[in-house]
C-alpha cells in the first residue's frame, strides 16, 4: 500500500508569523470583521454628511428645482381672466383713515373720487392692514400663512408698505396709487381705445429710462425702471404673487446674509430699491413676460424711448410721460399734456432719508444729478480722482469744504 503524502506545513503570515489557518488567526478576523461592520455605517454616514456639506448645491439642486417648478405653475395665467376686467376699485394706503388726512393728502384723495365717480375707493391704514392681510392670506382665503408671518415680521415701514399694495392687488385688483399722487385724467382714459379691455390684465408705465447707465456702479441698478407708485391689475395676477415671492426670498436670504431676523433688518436706499421697489417690480413683470412669451427673453429694449404704448401678454406699458411726467429726466415731458394721466407730488416719500444712500465725504450723491449726463460724468470724474489722492490730500480737502 503507497504512503499518504505528508500535508505541506501551515503558511506563516509575513508579520505575526501566526499560521493562517490557525484558530487564534481566525478569531482575529471575525472580530476584526466584526468591528468593522458596526462603525462601518457610522463611517459612512460622516462621509455623506461631509459630502453634503461640502457639495450642497449638489444635492439640493433637485429640491431646489422641484421647489421652483412649483413655483413657475403657480405663475401661470389663469384662464378666466381673459373675460374679466380690471376692477373699478381704488386703493391707497397710509398711516390714517381719510378723515384725518392733511390737506395735501385729501386734496389729491378727492382727485380720484372726482375723476372715477363710478369707482369704489378704500384706504387700508397702519391700524388695520394687518387684519385686511390675515383675511385674504389666512386658512379662509390664499392659507399662505408664510406670508401674513413675513407681513407681521416686517418692521421697517417703506418695505412694508410695498409689500402691502403687491399683496392688495393680488388679493382683489383694482388701481393704486401712493397717497400723494393726483389723478389728472378719468383712470378710462389709462387703456387707449385701440385695445380691447378684456385684454388687458395689467396698467403699467415707465418710470426710469436711462439705459446708458448701465453699468454705473451706483446708478445702474436702478436706470430702468417702470412705476408702482400707480399700476392698476385684475386680481390674482400671476406676475403679482412672482413679485411677492421674490420678495420673500429676497427677505430670507438677507436676514441670513446679515445675520438677523426680518424684523432687525436695517437696509440702504438702493436695498430697498432692489428689494421691493421699483427695481424688484420691473424684474418680476419681465420675467413674467418672458415666461408667457415661450422662454423667449423679453428685456427693456422693447420699453425704451417708448413713444405711446405697447401690449404684451396682457401686461400694457404706457410711456414714462403717463404716470411719471416731470422727473426732468428719461424724456418724461410735463404734467401739462394730454398724455399725462397721473401727478406723483412727492410729499410723502420722505422714506429715502431713513434709508441712506452711497454719500460721497466731499462729493455727495450722485443721485442729486437726476441723470443729467454731464453732471453724472463731472461726479464720477471727481471721485476717480479723489481715489489716487493720498490721505493727507484728501483730509485737507475735506477740512477746506464749505458746510452744506
Amino acid at each position: 500500500m503507497r504512503a499518504r503524502p505528508k500535508p505541506p506545513p501551515p503558511k506563516l503570515h509575513l508579520d505575526t508569523k501566526m499560521p493562517v489557518h490557525s484558530p487564534i488567526a481566525s478569531r482575529f478576523r471575525s472580530k476584526f470583521t466584526t468591528q468593522v461592520r458596526r462603525v462601518l455605517p457610522a463611517y459612512i454616514v460622516l462621509i455623506f454628511i461631509f459630502l453634503f456639506f461640502a457639495n450642497s448645491n449638489l444635492f439640493t439642486a433637485p429640491i431646489r428645482a422641484a421647489h421652483k417648478y412649483k413655483r413657475e405653475l403657480r405663475y401661470q395665467k389663469p384662464l378666466q381672466q381673459a373675460s374679466t376686467l380690471i376692477p373699478r376699485k381704488i386703493w391707497q394706503t397710509w398711516k390714517t383713515g381719510p378723515l384725518t388726512f392733511e390737506q395735501r393728502d385729501s386734496d389729491a384723495a378727492r382727485s380720484w373720487l372726482a375723476r372715477n365717480p363710478s369707482y369704489r375707493y378704500e384706504v387700508l391704514t397702519d391700524d388695520n392692514a394687518i387684519q385686511y392681510v390675515e383675511w385674504h392670506y389666512g386658512a379662509h382665503g390664499f392659507n399662505r400663512p408664510d406670508v401674513i408671518q413675513l407681513y407681521r415680521d416686517l418692521n421697517i415701514t417703506i418695505i412694508k408698505a410695498d409689500l402691502l399694495r403687491y399683496l392688495v392687488i393680488y388679493a382683489e385688483g383694482g388701481v393704486y396709487a401712493d397717497i400723494d399722487v393726483e389723478c389728472l385724467r378719468s383712470i378710462d382714459r389709462f387703456i387707449p381705445e385701440r385695445y380691447d379691455q378684456h385684454e388687458v390684465d395689467m396698467i403699467i408705465g415707465v418710470e426710469i429710462d436711462e439705459p446708458a447707465y448701465e453699468n454705473h456702479p451706483i446708478l445702474g441698478s436702478k436706470c430702468t425702471s417702470f412705476c408702482q407708485w400707480t399700476f392698476a391689475a385684475k386680481p390674482r395676477l400671476p406676475v403679482m404673487m412672482r413679485l411677492i415671492e421674490n420678495i420673500q426670498d429676497w427677505l430670507h436670504n438677507l436676514s441670513r446674509e446679515k445675520g438677523v431676523p426680518i424684523s432687525q433688518l436695517e437696509l440702504d436706499f438702493n436695498e430697498v430699491i432692489s428689494g421691493t421697489g421699483p427695481s424688484a417690480f420691473t424684474k418680476a413683470v419681465l420675467e413674467q413676460m418672458t415666461a408667457e412669451n415661450r422662454g423667449e427673453p423679453v428685456t427693456w429694449d422693447l420699453f425704451h424711448n417708448l413713444a405711446e404704448s405697447r401690449l404684451l401678454n396682457g401686461i400694457l406699458v404706457l410711456n414714462v410721460e403717463a404716470f411719471a411726467a416731470g422727473q426732468g429726466h428719461s424724456d418724461s415731458g410735463n404734467h401739462d399734456s394730454r398724455g399725462a394721466l397721473v401727478k406723483h407730488h412727492y410729499h410723502a416719500s420722505g422714506w429715502p432719508t431713513l434709508h441712506p444712500r452711497h454719500n460721497h465725504p466731499m462729493y455727495g450723491e450722485v443721485e442729486k444729478c437726476n441723470w443729467k449726463p454731464d453732471c453724472v460724468a463731472e461726479w464720477d470724474k471727481n471721485v476717480a480722482e479723489w481715489d489716487t489722492l493720498p490721505k493727507e490730500e484728501q483730509e485737507k480737502r475735506l477740512a477746506s469744504k464749505p458746510p452744506s
